[in-house]
C-alpha cells in the first residue's frame, strides 16, 4: 500500500505546486509597475516611453507608472533598475547611450549593460538629426562645417548628458569634421532644447522624435539627418551623406530591460505586453509620426536584444576611443 499511496500523495503535491506556480504566473502583475525613464521629462525617450507605457497599462491591467530619473547620461536611472529586485515591478527604458555607448565613454561605468540586466524587448530605432539655433548663420551641412571650424573656440553644443546618444552623435560629428567644441551636458534634451531655442547653445544632435515639432514649428533649424536614409518624419531634411559626409551615422534605440535574474515567466509576460503595445495601431501611428522605426517581430525577442546589446557595445567602442573623448 505504501508505494501506491506515496505515488498518489506525490501526484497531489505536484499538482498543487503546479497550480500554485501557474497562479503566481497568472497573477503577475498584481500591482502597479514602474518604468524608469533615465532622462528628464519632455525628451525623446520620455515621449516614446509614455506612449508605450499607457498602452502597456491597458494590456497588463495594472498601471505602468513612468518615473524620470536623470543624470550621468542615463546611467543613474538605469543603475537604479540594475540594483532593484528582479520581481518584474521595476524596469528601465534603455537606449543606445545607456546600454551601449556609455560602456566605452565612461572610464568607470556604473554597470555592465550586457550582464547586469535581463533583456525584455527592443521597441524602436530613431534617427538623430543635427539642429541649430535659429540665428546661427548656416543653412546646410557644408555651411555648418565651415562656420564651426572658424568659430569653434566660442561655440557650445548641448546633450541629454555625458554618454547619452545625443552626446555621442555630436562627438562623432565633431570628430569627423575636425573641431573641438565645448560640450554642455543637461539632465535630458528637454532642458537642452529650451536653451537651444533661447540661443544659449549653438547646436544639438537631437533625436528626430523631439526635434520634429521644433523644426516644423520654426523654432530651430534642421541641418542634417545622421542616418543613411532620410526620415519619413522630416522628409525635407537631407542626410549628411547627401551633403558630402559619408561616414556620419548616429541614432538611438529604445528597449526594455529588467534587473538581472528576472524569471522567464515575468520576461515572457512583459515582452508579450510590450510587443502587443507596439502593434497597437494608435501606438504605431504615434511612434512613426515621431520618426521612430518600430522593429520587426524577429528583433523584438529577449534573445535578440541580448545579442544586439553586445554587438552595439562593440560597434561603438571603436569610434568613441578614436575620438579621444571620455568621461570620469
Amino acid at each position: 500500500m505504501e508505494g501506491p499511496m506515496l505515488a498518489r500523495v506525490s501526484a497531489v503535491v505536484l499538482g498543487l505546486l503546479l497550480t500554485a506556480s501557474g497562479a503566481l504566473g497568472q497573477a503577475y502583475p498584481a500591482k502597479p509597475m514602474t518604468m524608469i525613464i533615465p532622462f528628464a521629462a519632455g525628451g525623446p525617450t520620455d515621449v516614446l516611453g509614455r506612449i508605450v507605457a499607457q498602452r502597456m497599462s491597458e494590456i497588463l491591467g495594472q498601471q505602468v507608472v513612468v518615473e524620470n530619473v536623470g543624470g550621468a547620461g542615463g546611467m543613474t536611472g538605469s543603475k537604479r533598475v540594475a540594483d532593484a529586485a528582479p520581481d518584474g515591478y521595476t524596469f528601465v527604458l534603455g537606449t543606445v547611450g545607456t546600454h551601449a555607448q556609455g560602456q566605452s565613454l565612461y572610464k568607470k561605468p556604473l554597470y555592465h549593460a550586457a550582464t547586469d540586466f535581463t533583456p525584455v524587448a527592443l521597441i524602436a530605432e530613431v534617427p538623430i538629426v543635427l539642429i541649430t539655433r535659429n540665428d546661427l548663420p548656416v543653412s546646410n551641412l557644408a555651411e555648418f562645417v565651415a562656420y564651426a571650424k572658424a568659430n569653434q573656440s566660442k561655440m557650445q553644443y548641448g546633450s541629454a548628458g555625458a554618454g547619452s546618444a545625443t552626446h555621442l552623435g555630436c562627438v562623432l560629428l565633431n570628430y569627423i569634421i575636425g573641431v573641438d567644441i565645448t560640450h554642455v551636458p543637461y539632465r535630458g534634451t528637454g532642458p537642452a532644447m529650451q536653451d537651444l531655442q533661447g540661443g544659449r547653445i549653438d547646436y544639438l544632435c537631437e533625436i528626430v522624435s523631439t526635434a520634429k515639432p521644433q523644426i516644423d514649428g520654426g523654432t530651430v533649424k534642421g541641418i542634417a539627418i545622421m542616418t543613411k536614409e532620410r526620415s519619413n518624419a522630416l522628409p525635407n531634411v537631407p542626410t549628411a551623406r547627401e551633403q558630402g559626409i559619408q561616414n556620419l551615422e548616429a541614432y538611438t534605440w529604445n528597449a526594455i530591460f529588467l534587473p538581472k535574474s528576472a524569471s522567464p515567466e515575468i520576461v515572457k509576460r512583459l515582452n508579450g505586453a510590450t510587443v502587443e503595445a507596439m502593434k497597437s495601431p494608435l501606438v504605431r501611428q504615434r511612434l512613426e509620426g515621431l520618426g521612430a522605426i518600430i522593429v520587426s517581430d524577429d528583433r523584438a525577442t529577449p534573445e535578440y536584444l541580448a545579442q544586439f546589446v553586445r554587438s552595439e557595445i562593440e560597434k561603438w567602442a571603436g569610434p568613441i576611443k578614436a575620438s579621444g573623448v571620455s568621461v570620469e
